[in-house]
């Protein structure tokens, strides 16, 4: 099982805030606070942004070596959208819109957004409505 995720970021008040609506939305309770970070936790898995002092560049690039995104258990296609319709007033742009909800395949149900700072993230829908 997955311990944890850390995810650095440039502007750390703005990746709160698009990533702390995001994992609340998901079920993650805030879990720690400190000067160059935030994390929210969903049971023994936890995400956390942090604006390092080593922090060496601006912009994630999801298109480089690296990582490329990140996908969460959203609920059923409904929360999906609704999460999806949501989203661009958190900061996550949607991404391959033309092809939502299928942008994974025709029997893949899923949002993709990207936020400020160029990190995706898929929001899948479970077999339920």
């Amino acid at each position: 099982m997955l311990h944890h995720v850390e995810l650095w970021v440039p502007d750390l008040p703005r990746a709160g805030r698009e990533w702390g609506w995001l994992l609340t939305r998901l079920g993650y309770a805030p879990y720690q606070t400190w000067e160059h970070g935030r994390s929210w936790r969903l049971g023994p898995t936890y995400l956390v942004v942090e604006r390092s002092p080593a922090l060496t560049g601006t912009r994630h690039e999801r298109t480089r070596p690296g990582l490329n995104h990140l996908a969460f258990h959203a609920g059923g296609r409904g929360q999906v959208d609704v999460l999806a319709a949501e989203a661009p007033a958190h900061g996550w742009t949607p991404l391959f819109p033309d092809r939502y909800p299928h942008a994974g395949g025709p029997q893949h149900y899923a949002a993709y957004l990207a936020n400020t700072d160029g990190f995706e993230v898929e929001l899948v829908a479970g077999t339920t409505p």
